[in-house]
């Protein structure tokens, strides 16, 4: 990891735009403590969205393999729900493995950078 060599060690290619993005992170999350799924109406209040802002966001992540998105109806009332893809779930999974290197990368600068000697403390 020297940036000398041309190696880049903070580029973290594995945090995937499609998830890095607030607002799909936000319907990611919500999709991921919901193997069953959540209604269109869920997202957008968990997600504070709006039906436009959301129905664009959905469109990206179904577009990438990430969602599904089952239309039908309850009684006579339209009913949309979303649901992670198992493809989905393990890109996320992966994505949270990159985002953890990062906390844990910038925990240890922070660490190193608080010492008057630039030496880690515990």
């Amino acid at each position: 990891m020297d940036a000398a060599k041309g190696e880049a060690p903070y580029a973290y290619q594995g945090l995937d735009r499609v998830f890095h993005e607030r607002a799909r992170l936000g319907i990611v999350t919500s999709l991921a403590g919901h193997s069953e799924g959540l209604s269109f109406g869920e997202l957008k209040a968990l997600c504070d969205l709006t039906d436009g802002n959301l129905n664009r966001h959905l469109q990206v992540l179904e577009e990438a393999g990430f969602i599904r998105i089952d239309k039908g109806y309850e009684g006579r009332r339209p009913h949309t729900r979303c649901t992670l893809t198992e493809q989905g779930r393990a890109r996320f999974a992966d994505y949270l493995r990159v985002l953890e290197e990062v906390v844990r990368t910038a925990s240890t600068a922070t660490r190193s950078a608080g010492s008057p000697d630039g030496a880690a403390t515990a």
